[in-house]
Formats: C-alpha cells, sequence, structure tokens
C-alpha cells in the first residue's frame, strides 16, 4: 500500500481533488480561490493530517505553476505598463523600508548580527503570484493598482535578489562593489534585451508561423512553442541568477498583442495549464508550512514579524504611490498588495538555514510569515479594498478561472 500513496500518480490525483475541496471551501466562506487552497494544503500537509509533504515532486509542480501563473500575468500587460519610472521608484522604497524593520526587529529580540540581516533581506520580497492571481480573479488586472503592484513587483523581485546576494556576501566577509554591480548589470540586461527580443522578434514570429500553411495543418504548433519561449525565458533567468518568474512574466509581456488566424488560442491553453498547476502551486504553499515546529518563543516573535511585515511594505509603498499622484485609495491598494512575501520570502529563509546562517526558530518563523502575508492580502482586497466596487458579472465570470 505504500508504494501506492507515494506515487506520482495518487499525489497528482490528491492534489488535484484538493484543489476542488479549495474551490468549494472558498466560495462557501465568499474568500478567493487562493485562501481556500492554502486552508487545504494546511490541512493535507505536515500541520494536521499529513498526507503528503513538500517533497521533491510537490516542489517542483508548484515551481511549475508559479511559472505558468506569471506567464498568463504577463500576457495581461503591455511593456509600457510596468517599465515606469514611478514602479520603479514604488518598488526601490518599498524594499529599504521592509529591510530596515525587519533587521531592527531581530536585534530588539536579541538576533545576532547575520540573523538579522537575513530576516531584513527575506521581508524586502515581495510575492507576485499571490497578489497578481487574486487582482485576476476579480477581474481588476487592468486598474491602474494592479499596474503599479505588477511592475513594482517585477521590480522588487530584481532588487531583493540583488540584496540577497549583497547580504550573503556582507555576512560572509566578502563583499565586493564590482560583484555587486555585475548582478545589477545582468538584471538590467536580462529585463531589456529579453523584452527586445521577444516584442521585435519573437511576437513577430509567432505571428508569421499562424500565417504559414504548416499551421493550418497544425493549429496547436503555435501555442507549443509559445510556452516553449515561456520556459526558455524561466530558465535564462535562473541562469543568470534572478527568479523564473520573472522570465516567465517578461516572455507573457512580450507575446501580449500577438493575433492569430488559424492556431490554436496559446491564451486560452496557458489558462488552462494555469488552471490546474496554479492550484497546486497555492496547495504547495500550505504544505510547506508545518505548524508542529511551532514553540512558545517563537510565537511572539512571529506576531511581531508578521505585523512588520505587512506595516513596511504598506508605509514603504503606499506613501510614495501616493506623493507620484496616485489616489489614496489606489495607493492603499498598492501597499497591501506588495505585502505578500509567498514563495520568495520561503527561498531566502531556505537559504539562510542551509548556509547556517539563521536558526531553526527564524526559519518557520519566516516561513509562516509568509503564509500568514499571502492569507491577510486576499482577505483585506476582497473583502474591504475592492468590496463596494465588485462587479457580481465579472466575478461570476472570473470563478471558473483560478
Amino acid at each position: 500500500m505504500e508504494p501506492i500513496l507515494s506515487s506520482i500518480e495518487f499525489q497528482m490525483s490528491l492534489l488535484l481533488f484538493m484543489a476542488l475541496a479549495g474551490y468549494l471551501l472558498a466560495s462557501r466562506i465568499n474568500q478567493s480561490a487562493v485562501i481556500g487552497e492554502i486552508i487545504v494544503g494546511l490541512i493535507i500537509g505536515p500541520s494536521l493530517l499529513g498526507w503528503i509533504t513538500a517533497n521533491d515532486f510537490v516542489t517542483s509542480i508548484a515551481h511549475l505553476g508559479a511559472v505558468i501563473l506569471l506567464f498568463v500575468v504577463g500576457l495581461e500587460f503591455k511593456l509600457k505598463d510596468i517599465y515606469n519610472i514611478k514602479y520603479g521608484i514604488i518598488g526601490l522604497v518599498g524594499v529599504i523600508i521592509p529591510w530596515i524593520g525587519g533587521y531592527y526587529l531581530s536585534t530588539t529580540f536579541g538576533y545576532d548580527f547575520k540573523s538579522s540581516v537575513f530576516v531584513g533581506t527575506a521581508l524586502t520580497a515581495t510575492s507576485i503570484a499571490i497578489t497578481a492571481n487574486v487582482l485576476k480573479e476579480m477581474g481588476k488586472l487592468q486598474t491602474e493598482a494592479a499596474k503599479a503592484i505588477i511592475g513594482a513587483a517585477v521590480i522588487d523581485d530584481v532588487l531583493s535578489l540583488l540584496i540577497l546576494s549583497i547580504s550573503d556576501q556582507i555576512v560572509g566577509g566578502t563583499f565586493s562593489v564590482g560583484t555587486t554591480a555585475f548582478v545589477i548589470i545582468k538584471a538590467v540586461l536580462f529585463l531589456a534585451i529579453g523584452s527586445f527580443i521577444g516584442i521585435k522578434f519573437l511576437s513577430r514570429l509567432l505571428g508569421k508561423i499562424d500565417s504559414s500553411n504548416f499551421a493550418k495543418k497544425y493549429p496547436e504548433f503555435v501555442f507549443i512553442f509559445a510556452m516553449m519561449i515561456a520556459f526558455f525565458y524561466a530558465m535564462t533567468a535562473e541562469l543568470i541568477g534572478l527568479s523564473a518568474i520573472v522570465g516567465a512574466f517578461i516572455a507573457g509581456v512580450a507575446l501580449e498583442g500577438v493575433g492569430l488566424m488559424h492556431s490554436k488560442n496559446y491564451k486560452e491553453g496557458a489558462e488552462y495549464l494555469h488552471i490546474i498547476f496554479a492550484s497546486i502551486f497555492f496547495i504547495s504553499l500550505g504544505i510547506i508550512a508545518d505548524f508542529h515546529a511551532i514553540t512558545p518563543n517563537v510565537i511572539w516573535f512571529l506576531i511581531a514579524l508578521t505585523a512588520v511585515a505587512v506595516i513596511t511594505k504598506l508605509i514603504g509603498c503606499t506613501i510614495p504611490a501616493k506623493l507620484m499622484g496616485i489616489s489614496g485609495k489606489e495607493s492603499i491598494i498598492i501597499g497591501f498588495g506588495m505585502s505578500p512575501r509567498g514563495e520568495v520570502a520561503m527561498i531566502v529563509a531556505l537559504i539562510g538555514l542551509n548556509k547556517g546562517l539563521i536558526g531553526q526558530e527564524i526559519y518557520v518563523s519566516l516561513v509562516l510569515m509568509s503564509l500568514l502575508t499571502t492569507i491577510i492580502t486576499p482577505i483585506v482586497l476582497r473583502n474591504w479594498l475592492y468590496k463596494e466596487k465588485e462587479n457580481p458579472s465579472v466575478n461570476s465570470k472570473s470563478d471558473s478561472i483560478l
């Protein structure tokens, strides 16, 4: 019986079955599907039932889901929507304030310099996947706040990885201006060259393939080619030290405006993949957390860390957004929308743990903080900030899409 329970087929079936349960739970409590899926992940994970753990298979499928999710989100945006100086300023301030807050909170609780540096680094992150999915689900991706969140979050992700590199050098005593400058140059070149090649060449190539006799015979070819581009960009991003989801997002932006006549719609095809794999991604966030690791000593630090995580992003993103002419409510939406730390902070925490720079207490606190900020944001957006604006017709349409 044990080999059956640990088989890939069983685990995939269980994850998809639980994804359905997450949708049903979310509809019963009138929340985002993200919330339902994370709660289901907590129930079936080590925290409660222990049916499934965050093994290599679950982690790989979840990573795949995050890549597909950001590619789909990127297809909703034009390049001018994200490469905006306002969003760059929001992203920069939204990284500096949380780092300071995380560092000083950790020193207040008596943690050493190395641990405090890594806690501050983890708080700089923003999980694009979480907020982007909630805004997509609510039909709000084309609002000013959504564009600012996505644009600033992409910049945030790049800056967070840069800060991770710098922090690693600082605690290791190997900080170098040259190394840091090299990381920045790689990130900027990837975003610029990747966008240029995608829009000027790859999108046009898709259009030419679509108009060919080959596409008439094999209408699925363009869809396969588009997904290949998405994963190629994701792979390239990882190879140069960026997050794969940033690469997938840039690929989506590059292919946003391609019109098809003969081929199957790759946007629609990507949506179907997104429904399956993004569901598993959100369930995995609940599976990763193990509440058994919480001790009384950790609880107060976790509460303070979560409060600081939300407040510093709220201050660091809301104030610059307001100063640059964005309305008060939209600025607050941006602040809360930038709050989820999700998988990005979890990755930073894991790196710190593996290198012996943080202990198990801080690692558990960072993972659970990431989970709590992931849960808080959809609740605030859906039940407070967007409540009076919601359009039932939009909601009913988006209920079928994760």
